[in-house]
């Protein structure tokens, strides 16, 4: 894994050997003899131990203040620019020359670098088509389901390559029935359709995209009954305000254009649906995978056909339906026409026939190894493949990730070497269910479980000009809020990163859920871990559609790329000193305080529930007073004098490291939430009924949300084992820092 061999030790300082004292008779001669030579031994030794001071490392300090220095707008465009030539899905050659392009990169910066290979199940279309019937008119109407380019599009050639817009692993079939529309496809959607009496079983859902992810809203159209859903981008949400007529979108503006589609993935799982809970292997290998049929049977598919389409196409299936008007909230914007629930008169027929196959995906690594504790691992790490051309999502992120690479190959060439291990990952097949990296870390589990200290993500480097927004573990906090003090922000140089950031409220959310790659770091094993991007989605509405290319980025969002350089900076720092601290900077002190603060939310909400959260309570002062011990360890250790490291000192800092490493471990729970095994983590996951939501505690709000609907004992009963469940997570994290067995 090194390029550099056995680690340099520095050199004892060896004295020279004394002359006899005395001897001979002890005269003058002697003495005067004896003094110079006392003389010359000072003289070489004030040399030698200048010569050794003067060899000695620079602080690490001195290092992290000159990679702040090095950030380059013009080098993270560049990585952009060649990322961005072709659009890149998972499996295809073009996805494949971008795997290399980040290779040869990384390897250009003097690191060792491999790429692992892993055969997944992936998912393509073979035919689409979508037609509207109204009862009277004589022929149907058949949509196009293409997302135009624009006059002078520079990009209009690579268009064509352009996967046609699908729902990966949507289930195959054919429906023609009458549309009910549900507004944004949420669970509150379809309780009111019932109370108003429209039934969605065997018909088509019409549902927008807004608070919910596409696999949750086919989702919510399956359990509903619905044969088929449709998927569109309202004019409100992404096609910015203004009267029709009067609308700027791209290239004139940030907005989607009418034909815009977002695409997506709806299976409701992490990793390579053939191989759940445990790492798929490379073609040509043997390896345990589901059947064809037990897939089919799988609740994670969602066994339904789904298409996305246009705000034009949706704003046409719309105008064809009738029934009652739609709540004043499930209206479209100025200008759109009146939305009716259906079902009917309007009928849609809409074939879908996919492809899901076995190919080849590719995650690349480079490796520097640390000097000092080889054998633990900083992990950075952001996805390479795209739907389309990715500028935004997510090579934006792969961009600064090559230019944090590039700046620490320039700290190594001053003579830098981390302490630990910082290790670069470029991941594939995320857009699929987050395959790369999960199958990497099932692949991997008990090394990553015994060493890696934290994992680092830019999924998104840059939505717009929404500021600085983190999302972490709560004992990374502290750690960002120091990095972003060193940063200054590109929108405005009298500010830094933070200033801009504790304007949000919170500063700091929370990673949870399946957003993106941290989610098998965090809910499988139990790294802290951070995700982070300057702005927010609200800035970007062309995510997932042909419009998110290099011009979006140049012109809307970061057109001198100084968001790019920022976000690197403060990214880079993190790692740096994760990386080069001696003693590693996590404080979970903080953590005890917003378990506190997120257990009287969930306990609010269940007012009157038979059962008691004392339990919890307890496991979370347990949690405070050992984080405040380690926490006053860690500063008496680093007030002492250690003139001279001693065997001692090093074994008390690699005891507290490790216990801070180790403690997020302990929210780990065998078993997984309760018919999600593979979230393991009891305090952060996305709620049942939100993928990518984030909720503290998931397994106790989702058991109170089936009481309150249930009633019955065994409900009450299993929101109290939930209860004892996430005590017993916050009890082993707190012995784990604690350092003490029972």
């Amino acid at each position: 894994m090194s390029r550099h061999g056995k680690p340099q030790q520095r050199q004892p300082l060896i004295l020279p050997d004394a002359a006899p004292m005395g001897g001979g008779d002890g005269g003058r001669g002697d003495a005067a003899t004896r003094r110079r030579r006392f003389v010359a031994f000072l003289a070489i030794s004030v040399a030698l131990v200048a010569s050794y001071h003067h060899l000695a490392p620079a602080p690490a300090s001195r290092y992290h203040a000159l990679f702040l220095s090095l950030g380059n707008n013009d080098t993270a465009a560049a990585h952009l620019r060649a990322l961005t030539l072709r659009p890149h899905v998972a499996g295809t050659e073009a996805n494949a020359v971008a795997a290399e392009y980040v290779r040869a990169a990384l390897s250009s910066f003097s690191f060792p670098t491999r790429v692992t290979p892993y055969s997944v199940l992936l998912s393509y279309p073979i035919h689409r088509s979508l037609s509207l019937s109204v009862p009277g008119r004589a022929a149907a109407f058949n949509f196009a389901l293409v997302q135009e380019t624009y006059p002078g599009d520079p990009y209009s050639e690579a268009a064509a390559e352009v996967i046609p817009t699908y729902f990966a692993y949507s289930a195959s079939g054919s429906v023609a029935a009458e549309v009910v529309y549900a507004n944004y496809g949420n669970t509150k959607d379809y309780e009111y359709l019932a109370s108003r009496g429209v039934d969605v079983a065997g018909k088509v859902a019409l549902v927008r995209y807004g608070n919910l992810h596409c696999e949750d809203m086919v989702r919510n159209a399956r359990a509903a009954g619905a044969a088929a859903a449709i998927v569109y981008t309202d004019a409100k949400d992404f096609g910015g305000a203004g009267a029709k007529g009067k609308r700027k979108w791209f290239p004139d503006a940030r907005w989607l254009p009418p034909t815009g589609v977002q695409v997506g993935t709806l299976y409701y799982g992490n990793g390579d649906p053939t191989t759940p809970l445990w790492p798929s292997c490379a073609a040509g290998e043997d390896c345990e995978r589901l059947s064809q049929g037990e897939l089919d049977g799988s609740a994670a598919m969602p066994s339904i056909p789904a298409l996305p389409v246009s705000a034009r196409d949706g704003e046409t299936i719309l105008k064809a339906m009738g029934g009652d008007a739609a709540p004043t909230e499930w209206q479209g914007g100025e200008g759109a026409p009146m939305y009716r629930l259906g079902p009917g008169p309007a009928v849609l027929n809409l074939t879908y026939i996919g492809n899901d196959t076995l190919a080849t995906i590719e995650n690349v690594f480079a490796v520097i190894e640390g000097k000092e504790e080889p054998d633990r691992y900083v992990i950075i790490g952001n996805h390479r493949d795209a739907w389309t051309f990715g500028a935004v999502d997510p090579n934006s992120g792969t961009a600064a990730m090559l230019e944090i690479a590039e700046r620490l190959s320039k700290l190594e060439k001053k003579g830098w070497r981390p302490r630990r291990t910082i290790i670069v990952c470029s991941w594939d097949a995320e857009e699929f269910a987050l395959i790369g990296s999960t199958e990497w870390v099932e692949d991997n589990m008990d090394m990553l479980a015994s060493r890696a200290i934290a994992y680092l993500n830019v999924d998104i480097t840059v939505f717009g000009p929404g500021g600085f927004r983190p999302r972490a573990t709560p004992q990374l906090d502290q750690l960002i809020k120091e990095a972003s003090k060193m940063v200054q922000d590109p929108d405005d140089p009298s500010q830094t990163l933070y200033d801009t950031m504790i304007r949000h409220h919170p500063p700091i959310d929370r990673v949870a859920g399946a957003g993106t790659d941290f989610a098998a770091f965090l809910q499988y094993i139990g790294v802290p871990s951070l995700d982070m991007s300057y702005g927010t989605m609200e800035d970007y509405p062309v995510y997932h559609s042909l419009y998110d290319d290099y011009v979006w980025m140049e012109r809307f969002g970061d057109p001198l790329f100084h968001r790019h350089v920022a976000l690197a900076s403060v990214w880079g720092l993190i790692a740096l000193r994760l990386a080069d601290d001696e003693i590693l900077p996590l404080n979970y002190v903080s953590y005890a305080s917003e378990l506190e603060k997120c257990t009287k939310l969930v306990e609010g909400g269940c007012t009157g529930c038979p059962v008691s959260f004392a339990p919890l309570h307890k496991s979370i002062d347990q949690l405070r007073k050992a984080a405040n011990k380690i926490h006053k360890e860690k500063m008496m250790l680093q007030a002492e004098n250690w003139s001279l490291k001693t065997r001692a000192y090093t074994v008390k800092v690699r005891d507290i490291n490790d216990r801070l490493m180790m403690a997020e471990r302990g929210f780990i729970n065998r078993e997984g939430l309760d018919g999600r095994p593979w979230y393991k983590h009891m305090i952060y996951a996305s709620s049942d009924q939100d993928d990518w939501g984030t909720k503290a505690f998931p397994g106790i709000v989702s058991a109170i949300d089936k009481a309150n609907k249930l009633n019955t004992t065994e409900s009450w009963q299993l929101l109290q084992h939930e209860i004892y469940r996430a005590a017993r997570a916050v009890s082993k994290a707190s012995a784990v820092l604690d350092g003490r067995l029972t």
